[in-house]
């Protein structure tokens, strides 16, 4: 998931209204030969203490999550899904693609290794394979632009080579900037972005030629985080009082608008029937004021009511949706560039516990989501803040620590923000001292920092407890960390 250009506050309603529609991630769901609707999740990877993969697919079967989307296609991963009959969707990383686009052999060889092997009685049940992820991004200054749709081309031949074509599709998860970001308010006159369109053009006859379904992102959330004149209740499915008209067509919310201008675009290029899967969509729950775990829990609880209704939206009416909830769980090594909020997209937390209830079904049912089971942890210690200690020194060292550690939730409007300066250096202190698994060095901080078995945790603020990593894995230690390069003035203290 990347972060969209920022928008700037004072418009007009109808400038807003034209910026829900573009600044958020566009998509939808709906009936083709092989999509068949129904919600799944994304469940990436990048964090320094993985939950070992079959505790996260024994978690996975435990809720009935049936479909997962994957960001890569690492083995150990891969292989945790034999035999459980849920539908996954691995991928190739951008990276790869050019490999890939530039010889067949490429292709057919990671065809052979991450799909068919996978493919025996009670093994993987493969569903798609993302060429990419947003590979068209304006950010990626056309990078990977003329090797997108060739690694496609490549990976979908090599799949019907293998004869898995009718089993397995290939897809390009995309972002909402590959559409125009021109001067229109309404769903009906959604467009691609002109610098793109024979290539889109190329994408989508590829992709209508297999049957595969058009993958994009959508994020409400960003809208709301990057203009403060966002009308909230359409990110909130609560927009009944004031919809939006387009023509016979009404808008309650953000999503259906979304959806339905991606619609318009691919009616607009030809491929009025093209099948759509929402690849990411989801609601951060710390490191930003708006991120936070009341409106996850209403967000996501909306949007899956919605989506299972299978009322569709208003230019696809009664069709499946097919969405893909991001994420499954907290990542502490995602980059913050977009925002603190990135390392807090998930329904549970990194160690596998639920962070609200949601009803997966959205049918009101019980919402307790069940947590992974046999979690091992690093032993119940904690580094806190030596009021002894020379606080000349605890600015410079708190920076250090936020410079390898997670701090994010220390941030103005996060869950730890109101703990007050010594509570502060003990979250960063902590943090640092987790992530080197628990190493006595790292909690030296020249004489600041200091080791307790009571627990710091607040009612709003969790002090972590790293997971024990697996046998054969190991996490970053003290010593070989970089070593600081330069003050970061994150924090204030008063004391």
């Amino acid at each position: 998931m990347m972060c969209y250009d920022k928008m700037q506050g004072g418009q007009s309603f109808n400038t807003i209204i034209w910026l829900i529609l573009v600044a958020s991630a566009i998509g939808c769901g709906c009936l083709r030969p092989g999509v068949e609707g129904g919600v799944g999740v994304n469940w990436g990877t990048m964090a320094s203490h993985p939950l070992p993969p079959r505790i996260v697919v024994n978690m996975l079967q435990a809720n009935n999550i049936s479909k997962v989307k994957l960001f890569d296609a690492d083995p150990n991963v891969v292989a945790a899904f034999a035999g459980t009959n849920i539908e996954v969707m691995i991928a190739i990383p951008n990276d790869m693609l050019d490999g890939i686009a530039a010889s067949t052999d490429a292709a057919d060889s990671w065809v052979r290794d991450n799909v068919t092997q996978y493919l025996f009685q009670g093994g993987v049940n493969i569903r798609y394979v993302a060429v990419g992820n947003e590979p068209f991004l304006k950010a990626y200054n056309g990078t990977f632009q003329n090797v997108t749709v060739p690694a496609l081309e490549n990976i979908q031949n090599s799949l019907l080579n293998a004869n898995l074509g009718g089993q397995v599709k290939a897809i390009v998860p995309l972002n909402a900037d590959v559409l125009s970001d021109g001067n229109s308010q309404l769903p009906s006159a959604g467009t691609f972005r002109g610098d793109i369109q024979p290539i889109m053009k190329d994408l989508l006859s590829l992709l209508d030629k297999n049957q595969a379904p058009f993958t994009v992102n959508i994020y409400p959330y960003l809208s709301l985080q990057q203009n403060p004149n966002f009308p909230k209740d359409y990110a909130f499915f609560d927009g009944a009082a004031n919809p939006i008209m387009d023509g016979s067509h009404v808008y309650t919310n953000v999503f259906d608008a979304n959806y339905d201008l991606l619609v318009s675009a691919l009616i607009g290029i030809g491929f009025p029937n093209m099948s759509i899967i929402v690849g990411e969509v989801g609601w951060p729950t710390d490191g930003e004021m708006s991120a936070n775990i009341l409106s996850a829990q209403k967000f996501n609880q909306e949007l899956l009511k919605h989506v299972l209704s299978n009322i569709g939206t208003p230019l696809r009416p009664g069709l499946p949706l097919e969405v893909y909830l991001f994420a499954l769980i907290d990542e502490d090594q995602k980059s913050i560039a977009p925002g603190n909020f990135e390392r807090h997209w998930g329904i549970f937390t990194f160690d596998g516990q639920s962070k609200y209830p949601l009803d997966l079904t959205g049918q009101g049912q019980n919402g307790s989501l069940l947590k992974a089971s046999d979690v091992k942890y690093l032993p119940f210690r904690w580094c806190v803040l030596n009021p002894d200690g020379d606080m000349s020194k605890l600015a410079e060292n708190v920076a250090y620590a936020c410079t390898y550690a997670d701090c994010t939730a220390l941030t103005y409007g996060s869950s730890c923000n109101s703990i007050g300066g010594p509570g502060n250096a003990s979250y960063a202190f902590n943090s640092y001292y987790q992530l080197t698994n628990q190493n006595a060095d790292s909690c030296y901080f020249e004489g600041l920092g200091m080791v307790t078995t009571a627990d710091p945790s607040t009612d709003s603020c969790k002090f972590m407890i790293e997971i024990a990593l697996s046998s054969g894995l190991r996490g970053p230690s003290a010593s070989l960390l970089m070593p600081f390069a330069g003050l970061i003035a994150l924090f204030f203290f008063s004391f």
